[in-house]
């Protein structure tokens, strides 16, 4: 196990486990329901979301427990957001994680229902007396912030300006604001809540960190854009070149392959200079900026 491997799984771990501890159970009435939430949200994945919420709470001195709804929450916005994107009235994939879609598996109705299900269940978490710790002001402020993150003005937004684009052709800037709503923005949350699950107040730290949401953000998507060409959908957990098939605007269509690479390149650069005033703390975040760019998944 290499230093990010060792750094990570742990925090992946405990990922798991809240989102295993505030789900409802499966066996819970109604069971159809309950199991497609879980199967959704408990898909294995990388949990980079989550992880954000925890390295960056880590990084100024918040214990992991303390930052488990934060963790759980962005995830369930997350799994909700993939189980609504890839309905047929959406992108119509029929793998996700490796597995079928959620509405391949449960039927259209119980996966929309899913995606719905979860979303609720992330404010639910936000805003219960199980943030230990964290004051209900902060509750308040945190449970806005993924709010606006999900919304017209975040990922729902980019959702629809990513549908708008199909089949046409986009400058670098209508690209970036596609996916800075589209990713970008729950991302950018993650890390957010991270922040807003300790005590301190530090305006120029809380800039800092959202450029280096913003930078990990687009550097994620430009990577997804750079597989969706380069990698196998046995690797990547989806069909490959689905992108293509959909006639979508993408870094490598616009910029080429070689300036798609470097321009991951560059953001990862920029994401971790803006952790300098962090110094030895911030190390698992550069990490994650690192391994966004590297991933073959």
């Amino acid at each position: 196990m290499n230093t990010l491997q060792r750094r990570l799984v742990p925090l992946q771990e405990q990922a798991n486990t809240a989102l295993d501890r505030f789900l409802p159970a499966e066996e819970k009435a109604p069971t159809r329901l309950h199991q497609a939430m879980r199967y959704a949200a408990m898909a294995p994945g990388k949990r980079i979301r989550p992880v954000l919420a925890y390295a960056t709470g880590e990084a100024l001195g918040v214990q992991l427990a303390t930052l488990d709804p934060a963790a759980v929450a962005v995830e369930c916005i997350h799994a909700y957001s993939l189980i609504h994107d890839d309905l047929p009235a959406m992108d119509d994939d029929e793998l996700r994680r490796g597995r079928p879609t959620c509405h391949r598996q449960f039927g259209e109705a119980t996966a929309i229902l899913a995606g719905d299900a979860l979303q609720a269940l992330a404010f639910e978490v936000l805003s219960s007396k199980a943030s230990n710790g964290v004051s209900n002001e902060r509750r308040l402020t945190m449970t806005n912030t993924l709010a606006h993150a999900s919304g017209s003005l975040g990922m729902a937004g980019g959702q629809a300006l990513d549908l708008a684009a199909v089949g046409n052709n986009l400058t670098l800037g209508e690209l970036e604001n596609v996916h800075k709503h589209k990713t970008g923005a729950l991302i950018q949350a993650s890390v957010m809540l991270g922040y807003l699950s300790g005590n301190g107040h530090d305006d120029d730290l809380a800039e800092r960190l959202k450029r280096y949401a913003t930078c990990v953000g687009l550097a994620f998507q430009v990577q997804d854009d750079i597989l969706d060409v380069e990698g196998d959908t046995e690797t990547i957990g989806k069909p490959q070149g689905s992108d293509a098939g959909l006639d979508k605007p993408t870094y490598p269509h616009l910029l080429g392959m070689d300036n798609a690479k470097a321009t991951a390149n560059r953001l990862c650069e920029e994401a971790i200079a803006c952790l300098e005033p962090l110094g030895s703390s911030a190390e698992t975040l550069a990490m994650i900026a690192d391994y966004i760019v590297k991933r073959d998944r």
